[in-house]
């Protein structure tokens, strides 16, 4: 490990749940990302997380192509007086095989997760962030702000329930700090994490308590994307009210489907 680092390289720790589904989210048809864009996550029984490493490619990735942070010291980082060099060195997980391994440059948002999830981290154990077309289109619109401010449609209700909006900061430590905060903000308001985070003019971040639910989160945002694009181009958004949305919820058959989806059991 390089001297005043938090990151190791050590592949045993790598699961086949999370290279599958960071080659599924790398899937070049799907349109998430390109060349080396996003990163995934799974959080460790022991409290650690083994995220992406810097550079690898999500449709390719092996095991070889993550590290493990831990997740305190690297929330430490979201005090004010650290920099990004600081942030830089402490992914750093030193050469191997003369390939140098450093965590991805948006660890910090995987980690704000898991420091804003730390009484319930069962429902954050992985964490997929990718840069669809279709959503950062419209992420990087005049609407972008409050395009999901309602629901569109029954299942996005369902499958996504109450997004988070992040408005832009450079990838990086000014992510991680503004993404933390608002996260911290959601959660100490409504006591849940949210399963959908979109973040100005850049991506998504899909929470879930399986590798399942994170391709669902991150299929469903791709969907309500289209559909809300389509309906901008033939006159604007007609949302579900407010009022039909609790109704829905409120059923015995929805509530036990969401029931099911906070187990994972997409």
């Amino acid at each position: 490990m390089t001297p005043g680092a938090a990151a190791t390289h050590d592949p045993g720790v790598v699961s086949e749940e999370l290279v599958a589904l960071t080659n599924s989210l790398g899937r070049p048809e799907r349109q998430l990302v390109i060349l080396a864009e996003g990163n995934t996550s799974q959080r460790l029984p022991d409290g650690r997380l083994v995220v992406k490493a810097s550079g690898s490619n999500l449709a390719s990735c092996t095991r070889d192509d993550f590290v493990v942070v831990d997740v305190d010291e690297l929330a430490a980082l979201l005090r004010p007086d650290a920099t990004q060099a600081d942030l830089t060195a402490a992914l750093d997980a030193g050469e191997v095989g003369g390939k140098r391994r450093r965590g991805s440059i948006e660890a910090l948002v995987h980690v704000a997760v898991q420091a804003v999830a730390a009484q319930d981290r069962r429902q954050a154990a992985f964490v997929g962030h990718t840069h669809p077309t279709a959503v950062v289109g419209l992420l990087a619109s005049v609407v972008g702000p409050t395009a999901w401010d309602r629901h569109v449609y029954s299942d996005e209700a369902v499958v996504i329930g109450r997004p988070l909006y992040v408005p832009y900061a450079q990838p990086g430590i000014d992510l991680g700090r503004l993404f933390h905060a608002a996260l911290r903000m959601r959660v100490d308001e409504t006591g849940e994490l949210p399963s959908l985070v979109l973040l100005g003019n850049h991506g998504i971040v899909a929470i879930a308590p399986t590798a399942q639910g994170v391709d669902a989160i991150s299929d469903m945002a791709v969907k309500g994307a289209l559909v809300r694009t389509a309906a901008y181009s033939v006159g604007g958004v007609a949302p579900l009210s407010p009022e039909s949305v609790e109704k829905f919820f409120a059923r015995d058959d929805i509530a036990e489907r969401r029931s099911n989806l906070s187990k994972g059991q997409f």
